[in-house]
């Protein structure tokens, strides 16, 4: 979602507005003043970032815990056996 310009990748961008309470933004204002982040989009950038791969990575773990873990090993099982005949010897 960027465009690489000779040798520099590019990210497009979008500008939204939101509500934020006041004294969270104030420590964004802290952390910006601290030079963790170069501004407030860069701070508002990471964190929404960091909340979706949060979110990405239970909703995964989620959707494993509802498999059966021994037929999924039954197939991984029935796999290995039908290809064990191809591997080499060691």
């Amino acid at each position: 979602m960027g465009v690489t310009i000779g040798n520099t990748f590019v990210m497009s961008v979008a500008k939204i507005t939101i509500s934020i309470e006041s004294d969270l933004l104030k420590k964004v204002d802290r952390l910006v003043k601290e030079r963790v982040f170069s501004n407030r989009s860069q701070a508002m950038q990471s964190a929404v970032a960091d909340t979706i791969s949060r979110v990405e990575k239970n909703r995964l773990a989620h959707e494993c815990a509802k498999l059966d873990k021994f037929e999924e090993r039954a197939l991984a099982d029935m796999d290995l056996d039908s290809e064990a005949a191809l591997w080499p010897e060691y």
